[in-house]
């Protein structure tokens, strides 16, 4: 390079640097308007319940409940937007949850490391996903249906297995594995680190690593993904796999907030799970998704439920609520951003 062209592009650096970051702004807006979108509508939500009932809304005791439970609806959605995206969904993590914190349970009132156990429901929650993935990808089941059958089939394991007794963990409260799982810092529950860490992985992976553009790639076209090299059915199926680690490692985070494991765990999750998803602006038809929207549709649905109680009407209000947030979010993210196909 001459000295004239260094010293032309030094002279133009800071304009161009200027026109970069309008730029980089932009993209990123434009790449997240459904995200935002979405956070338009938790903002509105919230000072709707503030004005409702300030003396709840102001009081930080109430946001700090909401994060107890929040951070489970977080890890769930977080690597449906991967499923989703790719052109698939997965109506079985409700069970897999369940399925690896009995997991988790049982190794530990044997008198084994919890650490280990941790592993072992991760491990646990890894397979069912990998399974899943087979069946969809291999076998070539619609995952609809499929995934709808192991969540009956993983459910029917923990009832034979359990015969509807709990176990308890009472044992582990207090403990250094307890507390930093789902302990407190300060104000916030740890648990809530926990989420948001995982968002903030998920969401590089997903829109910076060379995994979550194969996932783009293949929920747009899968014919056009396979003629540029990608593996779609392992691709695919590794977006299972991921789901099943995060219901893994939900399912001992539920088993240590209720200090004790429930045959049940994880069955009413599956409706607020892929409405988080849906209002945090995933569309249905593949190749484009928002992890960023999901954890704020995450928010969105956990607030419902305290906002209504709060604002003095009864729980029989929550699930019209529910649809009527729903809906209007979805109807927002129609008219926000065009479609893509």
């Amino acid at each position: 390079m001459t000295t004239e062209n260094a010293n032309q592009l030094e002279l133009a650096s800071p304009v161009d640097n200027a026109s970069h970051a309008r730029k980089g702004m932009g993209a990123f807006i434009n790449k997240e308007r459904r995200a935002l979108s979405s956070l338009v509508v938790f903002m509105a939500l919230l000072l709707i319940f503030i004005v409702a009932n300030p003396q709840v809304f102001l009081n930080p005791l109430a946001y700090k409940a909401v994060f107890t439970a929040l951070p489970i609806s977080i890890i769930l959605a977080v690597p449906l937007v991967f499923v989703v995206t790719s052109g698939e969904i997965d109506l079985s993590f409700g069970s897999v949850m369940g399925l690896a914190g009995y997991a988790f349970a049982v190794f530990v009132e044997g008198g084994s490391s919890p650490w280990l156990g941790l592993l072992l429901a991760i491990i646990v929650g890894g397979c069912a996903g990998l399974l899943n993935g087979v069946i969809v990808t291999r076998i070539g089941l619609s995952s609809l249906v499929a995934t709808l059958g192991m969540s009956f089939l993983l459910r029917g394991v923990v009832n034979m297995l359990t015969e509807g007794m709990n176990i308890s963990l009472v044992a582990q409260k207090g403990t250094l594995f307890y507390n930093i799982l789902v302990g407190n810092l300060g104000f916030l529950p740890v648990q809530m680190i926990w989420a948001i860490a995982f968002g903030v992985f998920s969401a590089f992976v997903f829109n910076y690593h060379k995994f979550g553009a194969h996932v783009h790639c293949v929920g747009d076209n899968e014919n056009s993904a396979r003629e540029m090299g990608i593996n779609v059915q392992k691709t695919r199926t590794l977006t299972f796999v991921y789901v099943g680690i995060a219901a893994g490692f939900a399912g001992v985070m539920a088993s240590l907030l209720n200090n004790t494991y429930y045959p049940t765990s994880g069955e009413g999750l599956l409706l607020p799970v892929l409405a988080a998803v849906f209002v945090g602006g995933t569309p249905t038809w593949g190749g484009v998704g928002t992890v960023v929207g999901a954890i704020i549709g995450a928010f969105i649905i956990g607030f419902i439920e305290t906002g209504v109680i709060a604002a003095g009407l009864t729980g029989y209000y929550t699930r019209f609520f529910y649809g009527l947030i729903i809906i209007l979010a979805l109807i927002g993210h129609k008219f926000n951003q065009p479609r893509y196909r």
